[in-house]
């Protein structure tokens, strides 16, 4: 299947050319068609799947542009706010549209100005029910989309969405976004969706198979000279280092900086200017290196980032999955890569049975091999350098005071001395010793479930008894 089977507009497929989609993931296979039916649906997908476009492709096809908002979007933070609406300014700019973003912490007359002149609205509902609570805004909307429904319940909204929903009309298009489904998920979408249609993506479809997975097991002490060598081997264009604290992202940022590297820090403490700034500046490729929080990291929508590290593995193996659907996206290739240490082998073992993928063990290249990796990356780079005429000037004042031979090494020597290579040889397990740590781990894990086996045999046991003998009773 690709996007043209959809049947949408021109302007809307120009803008999905542009933005390099090749093949609709599997949540927009299974949402755009019901929605350009007119279906409520209910959409259980994680972040990273792709259900921005699930749900802002057919609502783009099917505006009328008659002036007024058509489109809301309720979303659980400001961030996700600002993602949402540039991508569907994106993918909608092409017919004209223009987007409006309403959080708290903003202008107010700022942004009902901009909600005059929106086809699109995405908002916070903090904000939003505020705004139409005092009657400064009323909205007619033929579509409504409540995107990371559990979010929004987790951050205690769901009384502020089932308000918002009374000032809305009733003959709308509802479509609700949620990576669970707890009970009172399903009561709000029982409540506020007509008839919809279920749409559940599993766990295997949601990590990518255009995502390799990688592991490297090093000691606590290691992480950070791992971390640098890995860095400087895969050599990312963008990449976006998981922290499990915000102290973490700072240490972590504040050194890779003093290093020498391109690297910023996100978390839930800096100002919303100051985030918005750093997200701008990662999404426009003037930072390389994004450390982040999961909290931070929520919601961003950024198509080009090349490899995700995981600095500590997450405790979850959901959280894994939120963490590494950050790269390939839209059709292109990523890497994810994790450290671990002996000590978190059995979590990360358990992530990879919840999540069904294969991680491939890896050792930490060697500096003998990153210099070899950063002597053809050189080799390269010279040959495909074009003579400028300032080089060919430069050349012939060099050749009066040394010959072509001197000059040339004396140039590879100054180009060589600039990647200086620091560090030990070896950093982390041979992947002979990482053989024998998983052996061990399995063993261990079996034990462990079979002891947790014999305990609910013992239970189920004791219970049965028990029935027997109320029966007898």
């Amino acid at each position: 299947m690709t996007f043209r089977d959809f049947n949408l507009k021109p302007e809307i497929m120009k803008a999905i050319d542009i933005a390099g989609f090749k093949e609709p993931s599997p949540i927009q296979k299974a949402a755009i068609p019901p929605i350009l039916q007119g279906k409520d649906i209910v959409g259980q997908a994680h972040t990273g799947t792709g259900k921005t476009a699930a749900f802002a492709l057919p609502i783009l096809n099917q505006l009328k542009l008659t002036g007024g908002v058509e489109g809301l979007v309720i979303v659980p933070t400001r961030e996700l706010a600002t993602q949402v609406s540039d991508e569907i300014y994106r993918l909608g700019r092409f017919l004209g549209i223009r987007t409006a973003t309403v959080y708290g912490g903003s202008s107010y007359a700022r942004q009902i100005a901009h909600l005059k002149s929106a086809a699109v609205a995405v908002a916070t509902p903090g904000r939003l029910l505020d705004l139409l609570q005092s009657g400064k805004i009323e909205l007619n909307p033929q579509f409504v989309v409540l995107d990371e429904a559990d979010e929004m319940l987790d951050m205690g909204f769901l009384e502020d969405i089932q308000t918002i929903f009374q000032y809305l009309p009733t003959n709308r298009q509802t479509l609700l976004f949620s990576a669970t489904m707890p009970d009172a998920i399903k009561e709000l979408a029982r409540k506020i969706l007509h008839s919809p249609e279920f749409i559940s993506i599993t766990q295997k479809e949601v990590t990518n198979k255009n995502i390799k997975q990688f592991y490297y097991v090093v000691d606590e002490h290691e992480r950070d000279e791992a971390l640098m060598r890995l860095l400087d081997y895969k050599n990312p264009t963008k990449s976006i280092i998981f922290c499990r604290t915000k102290a973490e992202v700072d240490r972590l940022a504040q050194f890779l900086a003093a290093q020498g590297y391109n690297a910023r820090g996100l978390h839930g403490d800096m100002v919303q200017r100051q985030r918005e700034e750093v997200i701008k500046s990662f999404k426009y490729g003037h930072t390389e290196i994004l450390i982040a929080t999961d909290v931070a990291a929520r919601g961003l929508d950024i198509s080009d980032v090349t490899h995700v590290f995981n600095y500590h593995i997450p405790f979850d193996p959901e959280s894994y999955v939120h963490r590494i659907g950050r790269t390939g996206r839209a059709g292109r290739e990523g890497m994810a890569i994790s450290l671990v240490t002996p000590h978190e082998f059995k979590q990360l073992l358990r992530i990879q049975k919840e999540v069904g993928s294969s991680l491939i063990n890896r050792e930490i290249p060697t500096s003998t091999e990153l210099k070899g990796e950063r002597q053809r990356e050189l080799i390269e780079k010279i040959l495909s350098q074009e003579v400028t005429t300032e080089a060919v000037e430069l050349l012939n004042l060099l050749e009066a005071e040394s010959d072509l031979s001197t000059i040339a090494l004396k140039l590879t020597s100054l180009l060589v001395k600039e990647q200086n290579i620091e560090g030990n040889e070896r950093i982390g397990k041979s992947l002979r010793e990482i053989e024998n740590l998983l052996e061990r781990t399995k063993r261990e894990l079996s034990r462990e479930y079979q002891r947790r086996g014999t305990r609910r045999g013992f239970r189920r046991g004791r219970e049965e008894r028990g029935e027997r003998r109320y029966r007898r009773r």
